[in-house]
């Protein structure tokens, strides 16, 4: 059987491109990529008409799946994350991460969406979002803030704070987080104090250069509470045995980034016993150096930063046809043209997002992420 399929759903004022994964008697999941159309509409508007093509499409083609993570992005969350809660708040049954990324299309609002058939989910205690198929559980924790005195000392507590929450349900961050996420306010200035205080609490967490680091992005992003710098969404899988999670690295292509002060995996897979998941870090135009490659050139630094992500997919034998979705990220908004035309001509059917969004270094211009699946069967461990 065909396991991908993509599917584009056309609405008045919206649009929904959905990239779904399946096999035989297995789990199936579901990206939903959903943009507003009409940039001419008031938030609230543009809000309304995503949401009726989201229903639309999950009470149509994608009838039994489950919402299991949802990420708005936003051009002003400080006056439209209210609203936002406001009209989801009743019956929200998912994860939900709400950042500052403006669309690059000329609107307000866009939807990256997660979805899943044949599994069961509920919103724990802690805050985190557990759902559960077969032998494993998925965590989802998302939208964790604080107001300590600067950037390092809000990471300390975010992060201190999620390796209390894996302790309460038996997990470590080094055996069971797959996958982080640190959106930062000014990140040209704040994100210094991030990496500092990532690398001293890995280190108690035996995560060090000698063992492994996380899957991660770090990116500039906003929040509705200006006085908190840092914004952390993570991912965590229990249930799974040693030998399931495997690092890339793409060593032709890319250096270690403990090599320049920052800890954190270029990317990860997860092999189950059909399929494997592959969690691709935000990655730039960089060599195996450490260095910006093509400073000042968009294009050439494109060019640069989807052949490192095909060297680190080649490395989890995928392509980017086994590619869910990618967010683009993008340090300036006259690069969307560009940028979108290059994307177009080589992923036309994969969902994705352009967002206005600094990366960590001012050279770079670009930064992307994805997620991948691909069939495999492997008896050594429980299907997904």
């Amino acid at each position: 059987m065909n396991n991908r399929q993509h599917q584009i759903f056309e609405f008045e004022k919206a649009k929904v491109v959905v990239n779904s994964f399946k096999v035989e008697g297995g789990i199936a999941e579901h990206h939903l990529m959903v943009y507003v159309t009409n940039n001419q509409l008031t938030f609230m508007e543009q809000l309304e008409a995503l949401f009726v093509a989201y229903d639309t499409v999950l009470q149509g083609a994608l009838k039994g799946a489950h919402s299991v993570f949802k990420r708005y992005f936003l051009s002003d969350a400080a006056n439209q994350a209210n609203i936002l809660q406001g009209m989801t708040s009743e019956g929200s049954d998912c994860a939900i991460s709400i950042v500052q990324q403006a669309p690059l299309n000329g609107t307000k609002v866009a939807l990256w969406c997660y979805l899943i058939e044949g599994a069961t989910g509920r919103m724990l205690s802690d805050g985190m979002y557990e759902v559960q198929h077969g032998a494993y559980r998925e965590l989802w924790s998302t939208g964790n803030l604080n107001s300590a005195a600067n950037s390092e000392y809000q990471t300390r507590l975010l992060l201190s704070d999620y390796v209390l929450k894996l302790n309460e349900q038996g997990l470590k961050l080094a055996d069971n987080c797959v996958r982080t996420w640190f959106f930062v306010q000014d990140i040209d200035h704040n994100y210094s104090g991030v990496v500092k205080a990532r690398n001293e609490v890995f280190k108690t967490q035996n995560l060090t250069s000698d063992t492994h680091f996380i899957a991660s992005t770090g990116i500039g992003g906003g929040n509705p509470q200006m006085e908190s710098l840092v914004l952390m969404d993570a991912f965590a899988l229990d249930g799974i045995k040693p030998g399931q999670i495997h690092f890339l690295y793409a060593r032709t292509h890319l250096n270690p980034t403990y090599e320049y002060g920052v800890s954190f995996e270029r990317g990860s897979y997860v092999d189950f016993g059909d399929r494997r998941k592959v969690y691709i870090s935000g990655t730039a135009s960089i060599n195996n150096k450490g260095e910006i490659m093509y400073e000042g050139d968009i294009c050439k630094q494109t060019s640069r930063m989807i052949e490192n992500v095909e060297m680190l997919l080649k490395e989890a034998d995928c392509t980017f046809g086994d590619i869910d979705q990618m967010v683009v990220y993008l340090r300036d908004p006259a690069d969307y043209q560009v940028v979108k035309e290059i994307y177009q001509q080589r992923f036309p059917a994969i969902p994705r997002v352009f967002v206005n969004a600094y990366v960590c270094r001012p050279g770079w211009l670009i930064e992307m992420e994805c997620m991948a699946t691909k069939k495999i069967t492997n008896q050594s461990f429980a299907n997904f």
